[in-house]
Parts: structure tokens; C-alpha cells; sequence
């Protein structure tokens, strides 16, 4: 058997965090090969969420615009409202895209009146966790949105939901829990539980629209309303119908691209033609000569698994040329594009930081949402005989050298969970999780991804937690590289609390915690709210440990490596210096955090983190109130002796040649609060 050493093992994981860093550096992989109307949409870290998805406080605003067109579906609405009435907890389960967010606002707003906002919860609670004392308050509305389950045994989970009921009773508070079937154990929700339905898409059209325009509606803009399975689509299409009419109303509803997959893949492709387009929507955007290899090597699977009895790829493209014994070489490029026309398209652009002059083509798709609907027609209408090939090769690829590469493996696979959730988790998720480094850094891209999409974001949090309950300490490393970034930013406090828990156990485990910690604060420049949040955890943790104690060791050492940290990807500077330019309200938590690393072992690389970070802020006057908010706070925290010494030893230093530049000095005597020379 193969034993790798600890710092071999160490070594992949420093490797593997680079690679997210660098990943995250890039922030956004949105290729847009068309015009896109995105008017008040954000995107990479921090898009907006539907509101309630991550935990925390839901205002009243936030429930008023979710209700803004709501409709409530009958009978399950007043259904779950006398359950909800008498148990004080229902569970909204159904289909996805039935409108079951906005049922649950709906009868939380019935309980508790207008202009009363609730609190959300995290989907990954235990039931017996929120029977603890303090875990819910009196008098208080709760939702869990997306609710993913639990593994106990039914008599446990009935033992525990009726705890849960009875506590909510007794506090007269109000929870609604919406969850998939599937995610429920039936027997034990029973009780409470009522399947939902999406309203009737035609009455709630005309319930978005004045009396005026809903009095006479086109006969054929109604057959097409009726045939509309999601509220949102309905809701859109009656904004469009307002602004423009029938013909806005029909253009929205149109699907266009959702017609063109579904007509591509009812004429039969033949397997040359097929696998190229499942290739691509797994591996969109890298350089052609790269996918032709990728490609190849997924044919070469396909072949050995004789698929269907088809001939091996290309084989019929192989003409005999009359007369010469030869054989022409198919034109396989341009025969392919020309069979996926109306899908896929050759884009030109180089590596990023590369000029012009190194421009690859590159096949995409057309338009953004056409490769999530290829994932789901290879899907629904292909089996075993196309998906064990192709996981096979993405088992491959996920061990790929090239980060480009396995960072379209992630978004593919992350894709194709929205349609086989298991499936992804069981046979592909799993393995890459507890493989090399490599493999581990898929998995930790793949949840990512995942969690840009809400009603996939509970799975991937689920997917990760799992992943530290005994699972080994490769597992709980990937767990602790999924938990930056994405997940970070809808999960806060919860992601925060587990990565600490994992600072406390082996070093190895530790130091990637650590590490997550700070790619957390490097991810959340975008995010003002979140840097704050997490500067503030982290102070919180050091001022509640006691000096001399492990824990009090460990926090040193996360605020030692924020301190230090470079900003995300190949932007120069610190990450101190860009949470300083961020908001002034983020230098009081720094300069705790300097303070106590001032005044502990670690005292040396806090000093020279507090030089570097006043050189990259030297040349910007913008940010001369943030450092003197931030030497206030480091001085509240030292007695005047240990003020005066850091005083004398800065300014020392700041005469040393590399440093000695006046505008550096200025903005050293900001941070003392003493007169520039």
C-alpha cells in the first residue's frame, strides 16, 4: 500500500488552496456572446438571493416584494393554514418551482399581520438541535427554506418533530419548513406535512394585472399562459404584458433556447454528433485543441463500452477517394459545427492576462442557458450506455492538471446536479472528495458552483458538512475548501462556526480551516457586510479567549495569517489594505486584531503586516481616516508605554531605505496620531 507522508499531504493542500485562490482571483466565468439585459443583476461573490436563503433576518420589505403578486393556491393554502394554526409548524412539500418560498412568507404573514418581518434558518438545523434552550425565541415567525433532511431513524424524527412542535407551542412562535419529497421521510413529516401546488397559471395572470387589462385577454396569449408550470414564469410574463403587450408577454414565455435543444435532440443525433455537445457541456470555453483531446479520449470510453452497437466515431465521415486508395480525412470541425447550428458557436480570446496575439478559438454555447438544458436532455433521455462513459471521464478529468479545465468539470457536474442530485453526490462527489489534490479541488469548485444557484445552496452545504462527520481528514479539508467562497457568503455564522471547530483539531485540518478563513475575507471585497461580519467574528473569538490558552493560540494564529494575506488572485497589495479602502467601519476590527497580535508571540509578523499594509495604502489620502480609526483602536487596546514603544519602533523602522518614502512616513504619523514631518 501507498503511504503518503504528512508533509507530502500538507504540501497537496497548501497546492490545492493556491488553486482556489487563484480560482476565486478570477471571479467571475460569465461568457456573454450576446447582448444580455441584466439591468440591477450583480455578478460572482455576493449576487443578491432570494430572500430567507441564507439565515438571518428577513425584513418586512423583503416579504412584501415576494408577496408583491402572490396568489395563494387552493386547498392546500388554508390546509396549511389550520395545521399551522394548530401545530404551529407545517412543512410545505412539492415539486420545485411550485411557489412553496412564497407560500410559506404568505402564512407567516397571515399569523402575524403586516409589516412584521421573520427570522430565516438554516436548512442544514437539526430538528433536536432547535428544541435546545435559546435555539428559537417567543413570539417569533421561522422559515426553513429548501429543508435537505435528516438521516435518522422515522421513530427518532417522529420523536424529535413532535419535540419541535411542542417547544414552538410553547413559545407561541410560528415555523414553516418547504422541502422536496424527495429530502422528506414521509412517515415521520406526515402529520405535518401538505403537498403543494402552483396556483392556476391563468388566474394568476390575471390576478398581476389591473381589472382593465384582465377583462379581455387574447385567446392564444391564455392557451400559452396555461401552459406555464412555474409562478415566476407566469409573474414575468405579466410584467411583460404590462410594459409591451401581448408580444412582450409572448417573447417571455417563448423559450427559444429550450425549443432549439429539445428539436436538436429529437432528430436522433448520431453518436459523432452527440458526444462532442456532451463534451462541451462539461468542458465549455477551452481552447479547441484542448476539447478535440478531451474529446477524443471520451470517444475512446464510448468505444470500449460499444455503445448501442454504433460504429466507433468518425468511422462514416472516412469517404474512399475514386481512384487513389486513399482515404479523405473528415472535416470533422466544420461538419460539426455545421450539425450544431443554433446551439454552439466559436468564440476567440486568449488566457486571461495573455494579449490578443495569443487568441484561441473556443466553442460555447450561444447562450448561457443553453448548456444546463443539454445537461438535462442527455439526462432524461439517455442511460447507463452514454452516462457510465462519461462519468468515467469526468472521474478523469477531475484529476486534470490544467485548473481551467477542471473548473468547467465543476460548473458542468454542478449543472447536472439540478437534475440528479444523488447521482452527482454519490458517484462522483464522494470519491473526488476523499481523492488527490486535484480531485478535492473539483469537488470543492463543484459545490461552489452549486451554491450560486438558491434552491441548490442547502445541498451544497449539506454535501460539505457531511463530508466532517467522521469521514477522515481528507474529506474534512475539502470540507473546509468548499466552505470559502460561495458557501461562505450565504452561510456566514454557520460556516464561520464550523471552520472553527476544525481549527481545533489536528494541525493538518487546522491549518486548511485556517486557510479558509482568510479566503473567505480575500473573497468578500465585493461583499462589504460579510467583511465586516467576518473581521468581527474573528475579534470576538480572540477577546473571549483567555491569554495563555489554545484557544487564545489558534486565533493568533487565523488573525496572523489575515494580516498578512495578499488581496485575492494577482491584485497587488494587502488584504488589511483593501478592507481599510473597503469601509472605515472595518479598521476598528483590525486594529483589535493587531493589538492583541502586538502583544502576543506573534508580535514580530503583526509589525511587519502594519509596514506593509501602511506601503500599500501610502499613496491613497481616501484612506487616511480608516488608519486613524485604525491606530485608535490599536491604542485603546496597549497602555501607554506599549503605545509609545510601537511609536518608536515604526518610525525607526520607516527610516530604513526600502521604507523611507515620505508619503509612507505621513501616513505612519496618521496611524500614531502624532504631527507629520
Amino acid at each position: 500500500m501507498h503511504v503518503v507522508s504528512d508533509s507530502a499531504e500538507k504540501e497537496g493542500d497548501a497546492q490545492g488552496f493556491a488553486e482556489l485562490h487563484r480560482a476565486f482571483g478570477q471571479q467571475v466565468h460569465n461568457h456573454f456572446h450576446s447582448t444580455v439585459e441584466a439591468s440591477g443583476a450583480t455578478f460572482g461573490f455576493g449576487a443578491p438571493r432570494a430572500p430567507g436563503l441564507a439565515p438571518g433576518n428577513v425584513r418586512p420589505e423583503e416579504v412584501d416584494h415576494a408577496l408583491r403578486h402572490y396568489l395563494s393556491p387552493q386547498p392546500c393554502f388554508s390546509e396549511a393554514l389550520a395545521k399551522i394554526r394548530r401545530d404551529h409548524l407545517v412543512v410545505l412539500s412539492g415539486h420545485e418551482d411550485t411557489g412553496r418560498r412564497a407560500g410559506a412568507f404568505a402564512l407567516l404573514r397571515e399569523l402575524t399581520g403586516p409589516g412584521i418581518g421573520l427570522r430565516s434558518l438554516s436548512p442544514a438545523n437539526s430538528l433536536a438541535g432547535l428544541t435546545a434552550p435559546n435555539a428559537l425565541k417567543e413570539r417569533q415567525a421561522f422559515v426553513i427554506l429548501d429543508y435537505v433532511g435528516e438521516t435518522n431513524a422515522d421513530p427518532v424524527q417522529s420523536y424529535d418533530i413532535a419535540r419541535l412542535a411542542e417547544e414552538l407551542r410553547r413559545k407561541d412562535s410560528y415555523l414553516v419548513i418547504t422541502a422536496t419529497e424527495s429530502s422528506l421521510r414521509r412517515l415521520a413529516f406526515d402529520g405535518y406535512c401538505v403537498p403543494w401546488r402552483a396556483p392556476d397559471p391563468k388566474e394568476l395572470f390575471r390576478a398581476c394585472l389591473d381589472p382593465l387589462q384582465a377583462a379581455e385577454l387574447p385567446s392564444a396569449l391564455m392557451e400559452r399562459v396555461g401552459e406555464q408550470r412555474r409562478p415566476a414564469d407566469v409573474v414575468a410574463a405579466a410584467t411583460g404584458f404590462c410594459a409591451g403587450g401581448t408580444p412582450t408577454a409572448m417573447k417571455t414565455m417563448s423559450g427559444s433556447d429550450a425549443d432549439a435543444v429539445r428539436m436538436w435532440f429529437r432528430k436522433v443525433p448520431l453518436l459523432e454528433d452527440l458526444l462532442p455537445l456532451a463534451a462541451l457541456a462539461f468542458l465549455e470555453g477551452i481552447p479547441e485543441r484542448s476539447f478535440e483531446e478531451h474529446l477524443a479520449t471520451l470517444e475512446g470510453l464510448v468505444r470500449d463500452w460499444e455503445l448501442s452497437g454504433e460504429s466507433a466515431p468518425g468511422e462514416r465521415d472516412a469517404v474512399p477517394v475514386p481512384g487513389t486508395g486513399t482515404t479523405v480525412l473528415p472535416q470533422s470541425r466544420a461538419l460539426w459545427r455545421k450539425r450544431a447550428t443554433g446551439l454552439v458557436r466559436v468564440d476567440r480570446r486568449p488566457e486571461p492576462g495573455l494579449g490578443a496575439d495569443r487568441s484561441e478559438r473556443r466553442m460555447v454555447f450561444i447562450s448561457p442557458g443553453i448548456r444546463e438544458l443539454v445537461i438535462g436532455e442527455l439526462h432524461t433521455l439517455y442511460g447507463y450506455e452514454l452516462w457510465y462513459p462519461l462519468r468515467r471521464w469526468l472521474h478523469d478529468l477531475a484529476q486534470h492538471p490544467d485548473l481551467a479545465v477542471r473548473t468547467e468539470v465543476a460548473r458542468g457536474t454542478a449543472l447536472f446536479a439540478g437534475h440528479s442530485l444523488a447521482e452527482v453526490d454519490d458517484l462522483l462527489l464522494q470519491e473526488w472528495a476523499d481523492g488527490l489534490t486535484n480531485q478535492r479541488v473539483t469537488a470543492a469548485l463543484t459545490l461552489q458552483h452549486m451554491a450560486e444557484t438558491d434552491r441548490l445552496a442547502p445541498a451544497a452545504l449539506t454535501i460539505a458538512l457531511g463530508w466532517a462527520s467522521n469521514r477522515g481528514q481528507a474529506r474534512a479539508i475539502t470540507m473546509a475548501m468548499a466552505l470559502s467562497g460561495t458557501l461562505g457568503s450565504v452561510y456566514r455564522l454557520e460556516v464561520l462556526n464550523w471552520l472553527w471547530r476544525l481549527t481545533g483539531r489536528g494541525e493538518r485540518m487546522a491549518a486548511a480551516a485556517r486557510r479558509s478563513v482568510v479566503l473567505l475575507l480575500q473573497t468578500a471585497e465585493q461583499e462589504p457586510e460579510r467583511a465586516l461580519f467576518t473581521l468581527r467574528y474573528i475579534r470576538t473569538r480572540m477577546a473571549n479567549a483567555r491569554a495563555g490558552t489554545w484557544d487564545h493560540r489558534r486565533t493568533t494564529l487565523i488573525a496572523a495569517q489575515v494580516l498578512v494575506a495578499p488581496r485575492l488572485g494577482n491584485q497587488p497589495g494587502t488584504l488589511p489594505g483593501a478592507l481599510l479602502r473597503q469601509r472605515r467601519e472595518n479598521a476598528r476590527q483590525l486594529g483589535k486584531l493587531w493589538a492583541g497580535l502586538l502583544l502576543s508571540r506573534s508580535r514580530r509578523t503583526a509589525f511587519e503586516a502594519l509596514c506593509d499594509t501602511l506601503v500599500d495604502v501610502r499613496d491613497e489620502p481616501s484612506v487616511a481616516d480608516a488608519v486613524r480609526t485604525l491606530g485608535e483602536a490599536m491604542r485603546e487596546e496597549m497602555t501607554p508605554a506599549q503605545w509609545q514603544a510601537l511609536s518608536s519602533r515604526l518610525l525607526a523602522v520607516l527610516r530604513h531605505p526600502d521604507l523611507a518614502m515620505p508619503s509612507t512616513r505621513q501616513m505612519a504619523h496618521v496611524l500614531l496620531g502624532t504631527p507629520g514631518v
